[in-house]
């Protein structure tokens, strides 16, 4: 029954993997094949005058291809998941309304499980109950309430280590808040928040072959000028605390600018983050099941899925 309701949700496509890996050239590629416009879901292209360490689309590549959700926000704005999330479904309705495909592109997972799961409101909490939790974890120690959980909520004890203090007592606080399992909230949570119906697709490479992109990276950023633009958000007033000035790139200039670490030292810490932050998203990906994986180079194989999951286009499809 939920395979027909399915069907009449709009269909999304979304290109996702770890910075550095090849995203944009192959949606820009996809896009020239299927139509359809872009979508961005990276948490740091939706400040303005944050372009060169943000590798956002180039206003060549804009004119080519309607991009959306860039430049949303000043960097001293307030912006969230849930709010990325609101415009973003508003915007793939609006094209599935027009027929055309919205392609997803990014690697922030959290605005992404946000477009296709929304964002998990909270189970009900109760800060007395967790005190009394955690006194008792004290005294009795944590393999008690482990076995508490198992009995429970057996759903949740499997995907919890038996050490991870902190989800075992939150689990326990949201049995005895709410005697519901949370797991059963969250399964509800997400069988109901499913507005679209997307096909995944990842991006990876062999690590060495991504950590040396990243570098090489890193380097055409410095040599496009990412100290000049970081120099002039800071003459801007945009302060060096701000959200957006944490982002990867923003805080090494920074740290030299308002710091005086030395530039080689600031390069050699933003390649050696961009490669850490690079292996947490892969961490993050590889939980998502429905993720179909390619090498960036499989491009004419990533075409044919698409295109027989959009339907009607068959190009290649001999």
């Amino acid at each position: 029954m939920s395979g027909h309701m399915d069907e009449d949700k709009p269909k999304v496509i979304a290109v996702m993997g770890p910075t550095a890996v090849g995203k944009t050239w192959l949606v820009s590629q996809l896009t020239k094949d299927l139509g359809g416009e872009i979508v961005n879901a990276d948490s740091v292209q939706i400040y303005r005058f944050m372009d060169i360490g943000t590798a956002k689309p180039t206003m060549a590549d804009r004119a080519e291809v309607a991009h959306h959700l860039v430049d949303l926000v000043d960097p001293d704005q307030d912006f969230d998941a849930s709010r990325y999330s609101q415009l973003a479904r508003e915007v793939i309705a609006s094209l599935a309304r027009q027929d055309k495909p919205a392609i997803v592109v990014g690697g922030t997972g959290l605005y992404l499980k946000a477009i296709f799961h929304g964002l998990f409101p909270g189970a009900p909490s109760d800060p007395l109950v967790r005190q009394r939790l955690r006194r008792e974890a004290e005294k009795k120690g944590g393999v008690e309430l482990y076995q508490r959980l198992q009995r429970i909520d057996p759903t949740t004890a499997q995907r919890v280590h038996p050490h991870d203090l902190f989800r075992i007592i939150r689990a326990l606080e949201v049995w005895e808040c709410s005697g519901q399992p949370i797991s059963a909230l969250q399964s509800d949570h997400d069988f109901k928040d499913r507005p679209f119906l997307p096909l995944k697709i990842g991006l990876r490479r062999p690590r060495p072959e991504l950590y040396e992109r990243i570098d090489r990276r890193v380097e055409e950023m410095m040599a496009q000028g990412l100290l000049e633009e970081v120099r002039g958000l800071l003459s801007r007033g945009y302060g060096p605390n701000l959200k957006s000035m944490q982002a990867l790139g923003y805080r090494h200039m920074v740290q030299h600018l308002i710091n005086g670490v030395d530039i080689t030292e600031a390069v050699r810490t933003m390649k050696r983050d961009t490669r850490r932050y690079a292996k947490r998203q892969m961490t993050w990906f590889r939980r998502d099941r429905e993720i179909n994986w390619f090498h960036p180079r499989q491009m004419e194989d990533i075409v044919r899925l698409a295109g027989r999951f959009l339907g009607g286009l068959n190009r290649g499809d001999n």
